[in-house]
C-alpha cells in the first residue's frame, strides 16, 4: 500500500516525487489491538497550493480504501498521508496546519524524515529535523 501511495503522490498534477525514505515498522498507537504501522516519508516538488496538495493526498487515501469519516482516530487504516512541511511555509487555517502540529513529537515521523532532510530547519520550530528526532528518541 505504501508503494501505491508513493506512486500516486508522484503522479499528482504538477508534482514529482524527488526522494523517498526507507519504510520503518513501529508499534501502533491508539486503542485496541492493531497491527504494527509502516511509516515512510517523501520529498516532492509541486506547483500545487498547500490546500490543493492536501486535497490530492486525501483523494489518494480514498482511492486506496480509506474512509476518514468511518475510521477512528489512531485506529487501523489502509493509508495515511500527511502534509508535514511545505518549504518554509508556516500556516494555521481550518483543516490544514503546516508544519504538521505533532511532527516534533513523533519519532515514527521524524525517523524517515531525518533520512531525507536531517539538516532541514523546521519553520516555526527553528530546529533541524535531526535535533527534533534527538529530543524524542
Amino acid at each position: 500500500m505504501i508503494e501505491a501511495g508513493f506512486r500516486a503522490v508522484g503522479a499528482l498534477a504538477r508534482t514529482s516525487l524527488v526522494a523517498r525514505s526507507s519504510i520503518i515498522q513501529t508499534r501502533a498507537i491508539g486503542p485496541g489491538p492493531q497491527d504494527d504501522y509502516l511509516n515512510a516519508a517523501a520529498t516532492i516538488h509541486t506547483r500545487l497550493t498547500p490546500g490543493d496538495l492536501l486535497a490530492g493526498l486525501l483523494e489518494i487515501e480514498r482511492s486506496n480504501g480509506r474512509a476518514r469519516v468511518r475510521d477512528e482516530r489512531w485506529g487501523p487504516r489502509t493509508l495515511d498521508l500527511d502534509l508535514l512541511l511545505y518549504g518554509d511555509l508556516v500556516l494555521d487555517e481550518p483543516g490544514l496546519t503546516i508544519p504538521h502540529p505533532r511532527l516534533h513529537e513523533r519519532a515514527f515521523v521524524l525517523v524517515p524524515l531525518a533520512e531525507l532532510i536531517p539538516d532541514y530547519l523546521v519553520p516555526g520550530l527553528d530546529q533541524t529535523v535531526r535535533t527534533l528526532l534527538g529530543r524524542v528518541e
